[in-house]
């Protein structure tokens, strides 16, 4: 008797929002590595050889294609939506500078947000990865250096904090009170929440948080000020991404996605231990307060200095099986792909 000819599983396709982000291209990479479709949207199809070429150095792109999409805006949304399974909505705003209006900001990452979540309900997408931020759980508080932040808590939107910070706390709130609604239907919703990203870059971009290893190693920041991050190498946000989208306990849940705390000093040593030339001293608060009056870019990290936030990233361990990579791996595996790339130049010692 012959053997029942088998027939092949139709692959599930998840739309990736903000292709060209730092964060997700290596989303889109694990997706594609573990079997799926991803449809990735941009805002221009300019982009979209580039993004192909960076993923293609780590999985076959024979199942990527590409959609434009705009946070601010419903043209092509449903189109985008038609068919998949899963959606991971990694897209929004982030600036070099603070901006004069906070609403340049929060605007289009909440209506973003609503965008992603309402038409992703109308087309019957299983669930939905929310990008969020640490910025949306522990900032604008006067609780100390010893408070350990969890999943819990919520950025203080009245206290001293960015119009950033602002903006991915309001979108995440708005996007769990969306899915209080009938509209919401039978949808699951799961948020990450990443602190500062590092790790390897698959081509010449990165995060904004890359910019202070760019800053330490080519020789613009002479001192350190005294600004800490909770750090997250992007692989390991990128796994959160994906077992956030499969695993049945993360249905409805959030992920503080960090691994541990680090000062700049500290990372800087790090990379002067590792041979880079790099700063190893520490700038003196009230410097960056008076350059904040001349520098936006300066301006942005003001409200955060000398303040120590520390996390748990226990849910993460737990629940998503994700052990983070150290703080000294996510730096130096970030900065040698930054030389192989081009970005910068350091100095060695």
């Amino acid at each position: 008797m012959a053997a029942k000819k088998k027939i092949p599983t139709k692959k599930q396709t998840v739309l990736v929002t903000g292709a060209s982000g730092f964060i997700a291209k290596h989303c889109i990479v694990r997706l594609l590595n573990e079997g799926y479709k991803v449809r990735g949207s941009l805002r221009t199809l300019n982009k979209a050889d580039a993004v192909r070429a960076a993923i293609a150095t780590k999985a076959s792109v024979d199942d990527l294609s590409f959609v434009t999409l705009d946070l601010g805006s419903d043209e092509g949304w449903d189109a985008a939506m038609k068919g998949c399974t899963f959606v991971q909505h990694v897209a929004s705003p982030f600036p070099n500078t603070e901006p004069d209006d906070e609403n340049e900001l929060i605007i289009p990452a909440r209506d973003g947000a609503l965008r992603a979540l309402r038409t992703a309900a109308k087309a019957g997408v299983k669930r939905v990865v929310l990008t969020s931020s640490m910025v949306a759980i522990a900032y604008g508080h006067e609780r100390g250096d010893d408070y350990v932040y969890n999943e819990d808590d919520w950025s203080n939107l009245d206290g001293d904090i960015g119009a950033y910070s602002k903006s991915k706390t309001i979108a995440e709130q708005a996007a769990w009170d969306f899915m209080k609604t009938d509209e919401a239907g039978g949808m699951e919703l799961s948020v990450i929440n990443p602190g500062a990203v590092f790790g390897p870059l698959l081509d010449n971009s990165f995060s904004t948080s890359g910019e202070i290893l760019t800053k330490l190693l080519d020789g613009s920041v002479p001192a350190c000020p005294a600004l800490g991050f909770s750090c997250i190498d992007v692989r390991d946000v990128a796994d959160a991404h994906y077992n956030a989208m499969t695993m049945k306990v993360a249905a409805g849940r959030r992920y503080a996605c960090v691994s541990g705390f680090a000062w700049m000093l500290d990372i800087s040593k790090t990379l002067y231990d590792a041979g880079y030339k790099t700063p190893t001293k520490k700038l003196p608060n009230f410097m960056v307060h008076f350059l904040a009056l001349f520098d936006k870019t300066i301006r942005m990290i003001k409200g955060v200095i000398g303040i120590k936030t520390l996390s748990n990233n226990e849910r993460l361990r737990t629940e998503l099986g994700i052990e983070p990579r150290s703080i000294k791996e996510m730096t130096i595996s970030m900065v040698e792909s930054m030389v192989e790339f081009g970005v910068v130049t350091p100095k060695m010692r």
